[in-house]
């Protein structure tokens, strides 16, 4: 008994005609029917009822039908393990990240990772938040780090690693350091500093914005925090970040959360929802090291 009779066998009980199995099963109608009349020889017993044009199971057919089709799984189900196993030997994973990134957790989740799998090729790359879920969209990236405005892009899965408000924080002096909140209507008056188009932050900065009918002057942008705190710190202009972002410059710059931005920047981890093997290792050492024990997936 071989699995291709079984999958013959099953093809012709499910389409109930040899023509059209040997369509499915992709070869001749002569060829499928030798095979099934090679397995109900060995079985001593007719698998189906050929008198009328259509292909009916006999008795022993239908007994022998789930059977059948609990083998195929089960050699699938094989495949499937061996092959997991072989891309965690010798496997690729390609991991983005946003520009700038400061999140030390990625790397120790790349670290954990390496060590558990060590066959596996590690490539990391740096590009803005659109551009690197395009990048997961295509299949040229497994998953990301990104900056997002939403809790997953669309057709993605996502896990959330930060989600919190934007500030705009000041050097010591600046006339908004005096105030407990300021609003978007308040930044008009000033040149701002912030990240460019295709990041996170900005795309939820620019929201907001249009939303309440602003339209603040760009001065400067950088695609990476230290810079746009150094720019503002010189006072070039109000530097709009994170308030994790700008904790990390409280020595030089004042942050103020920015009030009538009411929806937050995240950074998140994203991903094809049809990922392999080597990325759903990785998330398990990622759900550690981001300390996340229930992530939601959407």
């Amino acid at each position: 008994m071989e699995l291709r009779q079984l999958e013959y066998f099953v093809a012709v009980a499910e389409e109930r005609n040899f023509t059209r199995a040997a369509d499915r099963v992709h070869i001749s109608q002569s060829g499928v029917s030798a095979q099934i009349r090679q397995l109900e020889r060995e079985l001593g017993t007719e698998l189906f009822d050929r008198s009328a044009r259509t292909a009916t199971l006999t008795v022993a057919g239908k007994a022998a039908l789930e059977h059948a089709r609990a083998t195929l799984a089960a050699a699938a189900a094989v495949g499937q393990a061996v092959g997991e196993v072989t891309d965690l030997i010798r496997g690729r994973l390609t991991v983005g990240m946003v520009i700038g990134c400061t999140i030390t957790p990625l790397f120790d989740a790349l670290a954990a990772f390496h060590r558990a799998h060590p066959g596996v090729e590690i490539s990391l790359l740096e590009g803005n938040s659109d551009w690197l879920v395009e990048g997961v969209r295509a299949g040229t990236i497994d998953l990301a780090l990104i900056g997002t405005a939403t809790a997953a892009p669309d057709g993605l899965d996502a896990m959330t690693i930060i989600s919190e408000r934007l500030v705009a924080a000041v050097p010591a002096g600046h006339p908004l350091a005096d105030l407990r909140r300021v609003t978007l209507r308040e930044l008009d008056a000033y040149p701002i500093v912030c990240m460019p188009p295709g990041t996170g932050l900005r795309t939820v900065f620019d929201q907001a914005c249009a939303a309440h009918g602003r339209r603040p002057v760009i001065a400067l942008q950088a695609s990476a925090a230290d810079a746009i705190a150094d720019l503002a710190s010189r006072g070039l202009g109000v530097a709009i970040l994170s308030e994790s972002m700008a904790a990390h410059y409280r020595d030089r710059l004042t942050a103020r959360v920015i009030d009538d931005v009411e929806a937050p920047a995240r950074l998140a981890l994203t991903w094809k929802s049809t990922h392999g093997p080597a990325v759903r290792e990785f998330l398990v050492h990622g759900r550690r090291a981001f300390a996340i024990s229930d992530p939601v997936a959407h």
